[in-house]
């Protein structure tokens, strides 16, 4: 996601939003004080998906310039055609190497801008046979439905809504993008003395991080994780860890008989992640178009995320037998599936409209905008080695040997 501007100066929520946000608070504090202090992990998930109150469940506007953030499938439709290249040499294969048709299933499909301009980008040669949308929020899923009626009503007989990932095996690409950034995490800090599990308590003036004892399963998992780094944080350094990422891999991608995984989200390889100058970790908030550091604030009405440990996701893949088939900057991703030439498609348009697609570039390839903040990677299985290790948007730039 891509905030317009960042403050710590948030504006107040009209009254109707205190008091979703005062419900939500007052379960929060029911399970404290019931269970004592909870793991960051367990306040994350209510915060975010508490039935009809969580920031992701909840009626609130969450993408555009009216909502919490802007999403690369915001800026227009240029994203989509890029990744819809991708799909399509993907999609080639499986023509002819696979069972003759292939599936798209996007994981937490936002507003659905982004189902809608990818089934226009590959109608016209490599359509897929059914495009299915893995979403836990129903409020989202509305929306998606009300997109994917405005824009592309002659697809929706072949668009269906999950609960669950498939049981039955399926070919073709799955797709995920921000979506595990918003996977819940457990918090952490390094003590001269051990590891120290970072919760959350209810104080005199709202919740607070309380340091509790830090269970042996996370406190192994956190010591390998340091310990094979270049430079190992000192005392006082937090940070968080995604215990759930291996399970949730393989429950999405296990049925997958062939094809590609796809996953576009903001983070670091691992070394990049625990570096010292990111001491307090990279958990970051997002409400109305400013970012902050502050997850107790507003809970239900502020977006909750951390950056992605990416050489933790190709460690889970591996031991879900998939193949890291390419890493990379969204910038060079994008570049590798030919945003250039789709750039030349625009020379004929009037300078207002070709001003506005550069622009739309210029967000997603840009180092201080999205271009390096963002990672792209691709897991496969079933794909003979040739494709595997030549997808085109990681033709340009490839950097697994970093992972």
């Amino acid at each position: 996601m891509c905030s317009e501007n960042s403050s710590n100066i948030l504006p107040e929520p009209p009254e109707e939003l205190k008091s979703v946000s005062a419900e939500l608070a007052g379960k929060i504090r029911k399970k404290i004080a019931l269970k004592g202090p909870l793991p960051f992990s367990e306040y994350m998930e209510m915060a975010l998906y508490e039935p009809g109150l969580g920031y992701y469940s909840a009626g609130l506007q969450k993408f555009g310039a009216g909502g919490d953030f802007v999403t690369a499938p915001q800026l227009g439709n240029i994203f989509a055609r890029c990744l819809a290249r991708q799909i399509d040499q993907v999609s080639t294969w499986l023509s002819t190497h696979g069972s003759g048709h292939y599936e798209i299933i996007e994981a937490g499909a936002g507003s659905g801008m982004l189902a809608a301009d990818l089934l226009l980008a590959l109608e016209q040669d490599h359509p897929p046979a059914r495009y299915s949308i893995l979403e836990r929020s129903a409020y989202l899923r509305q929306e998606q439905k009300e997109t994917l009626q405005r824009l592309v009503p002659h697809w929706l007989e072949k668009i269906s809504w999950l609960d669950e990932p498939p049981a039955e095996n399926w070919q073709g690409v799955f797709l995920a993008n921000e979506v595990l950034d918003a996977l819940t995490v457990e918090r952490f800090c390094l003590e001269d003395d051990g590891i120290s599990q970072l919760q959350v308590i209810d104080g005199p003036e709202g919740f607070e991080w309380h340091k509790g004892s830090c269970p042996s399963a996370m406190q192994e998992k956190v010591r390998s994780v340091i310990s094979g780094l270049e430079h190992e944080p000192a005392a006082g350094f937090r940070s968080e860890l995604n215990a759930s990422l291996p399970a949730w891999l393989k429950s999405v991608t296990g049925s997958m008989e062939k094809g590609i995984a796809i996953f576009i989200d903001y983070g670091y390889t691992r070394s990049d992640y625990y570096r010292p100058l990111r001491s307090d970790g990279t958990l970051i908030c997002h409400y109305r178009h400013r970012a902050h550091g502050d997850p107790f604030m507003w809970p239900g009405l502020t977006d909750i995320s951390a950056s992605v440990d990416f050489t933790a996701l190709a460690e889970a893949a591996d031991a879900c037998k998939l193949a890291v088939s390419g890493y990379t900057t969204q910038a060079m991703f994008l570049l590798g599936c030919g945003v250039e030439n789709i750039l030349i498609e625009f020379e004929p348009l009037p300078d207002k409209e070709r001003l506005k697609m550069n622009n739309q570039v210029r967000r997603l390839t840009l180092p201080g905008e999205m271009g390096e903040r963002f990672q792209v990677m691709a897991l496969s299985r079933g794909l003979d080695e040739d494709l595997s290790d030549n997808l085109q948007g990681f033709s340009f730039s490839d950097l697994r040997y970093r992972l």
